[in-house]
């Protein structure tokens, strides 16, 4: 992880990038305004106009700690009300942009996203993805066995869970449960209500901060070549031997999406599929392919985990909505579209 003084030199090269008709341009680092101190207290002039940008420099842009620089830079902006206060990060996903923006608040990464907005000056840039995903606070959390105890609260955000009753769940150690949820207790994302129950406080936060390290291709992918069109009928078909050999299976990506909303064309089938997908191949008939070629894929689970809450459409299983999301999110045809209109349709965060 990059040190906050790193990202200090770096959010202030950024700037200069964003503003490169500033004239008189000063830097100052920890500069002290009033009772607080400013990160970086930036200097120029604009169209013979001056302006003071107020920096506010975090390691992590999490929304807990966009949330923490929020309060920050508001005690700023009373001492210093004709400066314009910027919140600076490696990465500040949607979530934090959504925080910033409500605040009139501005914001650089050095991701490639940014929104500054004060007097004739407004930059935007989103939708860039984090360059630096495996930050070391959050790895742990979204390892295999962790993201159980995550995928669970995110198909209930709305349940109080027992730390007995999650674990079990998940399928995961007491102990183990308990890690995870300190974590996110530290970050916010839970909290606890007065009979000592767990409840998902931040489910988009928690949610978007899962996508930010993970995609579909974490799983194994053995593709296939389809003796026929590819159907409602032939993944019935699929499922039926899945089924027949004592398989756990679930659809996903366009498979997946065109059961929960059935107007979506399917041009291919993703469906994780438990152990060696040969067998089953076999016996419905198919023949190796090439990934690009292929219209049938058997995904092998990176973890046991994607089949909690499995859904069931038309009698076809499909995974869990939350997983369903953060595989669409990486998908290469249209699914970032996709996934955005599946969580604003049916997940309700």
């Amino acid at each position: 992880m990059l040190k906050s003084g790193e990202i200090r030199r770096q959010v202030a090269q950024r700037l200069r990038e964003l503003l490169p008709k500033a004239k008189a341009w000063e830097e100052n680092t920890a500069a002290r305004i009033g009772s607080q101190t400013a990160d970086l207290l930036v200097k120029f002039r604009l169209a013979e106009q001056e302006h003071v940008l107020v920096v506010e420099v975090s390691s992590l842009g999490q929304p807990r700690q966009i949330r923490a620089a929020v309060t920050r830079l508001a005690e700023v902006r009373r001492e210093l009300p004709d400066a314009y206060p910027v919140a600076a990060a490696v990465y500040i996903g949607p979530q934090s942009a959504r925080i910033l923006k409500s605040h009139n608040l501005g914001f650089v990464d050095l991701s490639g996203n940014c929104y500054l907005a004060f007097e004739n000056v407004l930059i935007e840039k989103e939708g860039k993805r984090n360059l630096r995903p495996s930050t070391r606070p959050l790895r742990s959390l979204f390892a295999p066995r962790a993201t159980r105890v995550v995928r669970v609260l995110l198909v209930e955000p709305g349940r109080a869970w027992r730390l007995e009753e999650l674990a079990r769940a998940a399928e995961v150690s007491l102990g183990h449960g308990h890690n995870v949820v300190k974590r996110l207790e530290d970050l916010a994302w839970v909290e606890r209500d007065e009979r000592q129950k767990i409840r998902l406080a931040k489910p988009a936060d928690l949610l978007e901060s899962w996508c930010e390290s993970y995609t579909y291709r974490t799983n194994e992918i053995a593709s296939y070549l389809a003796p026929e069109r590819v159907t409602r009928r032939f993944m019935g078909e699929v499922a039926r031997v899945a089924a027949a050999q004592g398989r756990r299976y679930a659809f996903t990506l366009n498979a997946g999406l065109g059961l929960v909303a059935p107007s979506v064309r399917v041009p291919a089938v993703h469906c994780y599929l438990e152990g060696d997908p040969a067998p089953v191949a076999h016996a419905l008939g198919l023949r190796p392919s090439t990934e690009a070629d292929g219209t049938l894929h058997f995904l092998a689970p990176y973890d046991p985990g994607v089949f909690y809450g499995a859904l069931e459409k038309g009698g076809l299983k499909v995974v869990c909505l939350p997983q369903l999301y953060a595989d669409l999110l990486t998908y290469e045809r249209r699914g970032r579209d996709q996934a955005e209109h599946l969580r604003r349709e049916a997940m309700g965060y």
